[in-house]
């Protein structure tokens, strides 16, 4: 048996496959108690829902805590889904009972998961990063205020997220070495790799060391994909996998492409070749997390190699 769940802020639809009846219920830990029991009186062995901007979380962690196998999968892939099957409509129970057949259809991967510690860490990466994008946003503001008291305003504001932030990093070390020290200190140990880029990979792809480099750039959304008919053969593009890992990658791959000759000899070799900078940067940032997936899988230090 398969269920679907559409997942709102304040509640839950719930549908079965081959069957037609449902039940809705309240994303709170009530409703929880009382869906598991709904669901093992039906005995349903795997639970899709969507990534709702959180609101999913808690109820994923107590269907997972009481055994059952759960499924979160992007929006984008169930309304792909929902248009392959020619459905237009669009409900709670609808959507519910679009899941559940999904489940039956594309038998994706159950969701691992989260321990406490990577809970915390994420949450602590996640609101640092907001503090930052808004730091950024007051200076960009401060360049074009015309008035001295808002100028006023948004330095005081500026020097208060900047506190923050500095508040944040030594919670984030913190955090990190509680979840796994060792990790830490070989991520950080590659030039170009620092703490908050170390943390985010903790954070966003627990999965490091533990897949191939094919699944790994793909997670990362690094790998890139044929787009080829007949004889036509277009450019390779990389597509889906996860913007947090990219971004934290972004920055870190800039500056091992300065101190790493392997990464730097590859980059100039690409933009000689008539790449241009974002494409010798892609390629520069998937040999990166190939290597540290590698390192980690490994248990070895990070080793220089000659370009």
């Amino acid at each position: 048996m398969f269920a679907g769940i559409d997942v709102s802020k304040d509640d839950l639809e719930v549908q079965l496959d081959s069957q037609a009846e449902g039940m809705s219920c309240s994303n709170t830990a009530a409703g929880f108690s009382r869906l598991i029991r709904w669901l093992k009186s039906h005995h349903v062995s795997r639970v899709v829902l969507e990534a709702t901007g959180g609101y999913e979380r808690q109820v994923m962690k107590a269907l997972q805590a009481a055994d059952l196998e759960v499924v979160r999968i992007n929006p984008s892939r169930a309304r792909s889904f929902a248009r392959a099957l020619g459905l237009q409509a669009k409900t709670d129970p609808i959507d519910a009972k679009l899941l559940a057949h999904f489940a039956t259809t594309i038998n994706p991967p159950k969701s691992q998961p989260t321990s406490p510690e990577q809970d915390d860490l994420r949450a602590l990466v996640h609101q640092r990063e907001n503090f930052v994008q808004q730091r950024s946003d007051d200076e960009r503001r401060l360049k074009t205020a015309s008035s001295d008291a808002v100028k006023s305003l948004l330095k005081s504001h500026i020097d208060y997220l900047t506190k923050v932030i500095g508040s944040l990093d030594a919670q984030i070390r913190q955090s990190a070495e509680t979840l796994d020290q060792k990790r830490v200190s070989q991520l950080c140990s590659v030039k170009g790799i620092g703490l908050i880029t170390a943390a985010s990979l903790m954070a966003y792809l627990p999965e490091l060391g533990s897949v191939g480099r094919r699944e790994i750039a793909a997670l990362a959304g690094l790998a890139p994909y044929n787009n080829d008919s007949g004889k036509y053969q277009g450019k390779r593009y990389i597509s889906g996998g996860r913007f947090s890992v990219r971004r934290s990658l972004y920055m870190a791959c800039w500056s091992a492409i300065r101190f790493q000759p392997e990464l730097n000899a590859r980059y100039k070799a690409l933009r000689d070749k008539g790449k241009c900078a974002k494409v010798a940067l892609i390629a520069c940032m998937r040999v990166l997390l190939i290597r540290l997936n590698a390192m980690i899988r490994d248990g070895s230090e990070w080793s220089d190699r000659v370009a």
